[in-house]
């Protein structure tokens, strides 16, 4: 799926879970490039009916993991002569480092906060902002041009991003095995940096991720994969198969996990879809993965 239409239909999915108006969504859809026309056939399409199943959530509840570590806002060597900036926690005895890439909101106050529980959980983690190129997410007001600006974004330079803070990784934390986790666009993100072949990640743990939109080619990888899937989330399961493949062809160890009663984005707390048991035994299994290929 490409990543502009990914972004559409996250929009049309909100107006459809009632996070969004119909005049609020259509304006969204309109930056990320749909004609009025386009924008009301697709709302049409993601329209949830009488009997679509319900997600089980969690309102109001802490998020999953421990306490987050303190995290540091940074600006480090990005691409060609360009600056890139994230959010970085320092572990105190780092079993390896994290690379961290956020939804398609940019970088928010809860992604910098699950850098800050991997810290606490021993992995110095690096979250990125791969809105670097326009001053980084801070510079933008509204999410819409935040998802315009992703959208416009050419995917090879996203990629170099994520390179440049594998980079900074090494830097902070000499020696360490790096892993890579994304949630929503981040996870289709965290696909696109495994099929790049970028060598020195050893794991990756891509959360409800669509997988390339030219195909999933993984076999110049490395990366022992965690895929993370939710029951409900219909439209990122339908290229659950294509990534599996893909990742069975290339010879990689991985594992694909499919959490129940749950829909699209239920690991973040701040979102009306979170719930926190699931989002708990996600969080653990994620360790484990990570302490097994990483540590």
């Amino acid at each position: 799926m490409a990543l502009g239409r990914y972004l559409q239909e996250e929009v049309a999915l909100d107006h459809a879970d009632g996070h969004l108006s119909r005049r609020e969504a259509l304006r969204r859809l309109g930056y990320l490039g749909l004609a009025a026309p386009a924008a009301a056939a697709l709302l049409a399409a993601c329209a949830r009916g009488p009997d679509d199943p319900v997600a089980e959530t969690t309102p109001g509840a802490s998020p999953a993991g421990p306490t987050p570590s303190s995290t540091e806002d940074i600006t480090f060597p990005g691409p060609g002569d360009r600056a890139a900036l994230g959010t970085f926690a320092a572990a105190k005895d780092p079993k390896g480092a994290v690379l961290v890439v956020h939804e398609n909101r940019g970088l928010t106050d809860h992604i910098k906060s699950v850098a800050g529980r991997f810290a606490t959980s021993g992995y110095s983690a690096l979250a990125v902002d791969l809105l670097s190129a326009g001053g980084g997410t801070k510079a933008y007001t509204d999410d819409a041009e935040i998802m315009r600006q992703l959208r416009a974004a050419d995917r090879q330079d996203l990629v170099e991003y994520m390179v440049a803070a594998i980079d900074e990784l090494e830097r902070r934390v000499p020696g360490a095995k790096v892993g890579a986790i994304g949630f929503c666009f981040g996870g289709g993100m965290v696909w696109e940096l495994v099929a790049s072949g970028e060598k020195r990640l050893a794991a990756a743990s891509p959360f409800y991720g669509t997988t390339p939109e030219d195909g999933a080619d993984f076999s110049d990888s490395n990366a022992a994969v965690l895929g993370v899937y939710a029951e409900l989330d219909d439209r990122v399961n339908a290229t659950r198969e294509t990534a599996r493949q893909a990742l069975e062809s290339a010879g990689l160890e991985h594992e694909i996990v499919t959490y129940p009663g749950v829909n699209h984005a239920f690991f973040n707390a701040t979102g009306d879809n979170y719930n926190k048991d699931q989002a708990e035994k996600a969080y653990a299994k994620v360790l484990a993965w990570f302490d097994a290929h990483l540590a």
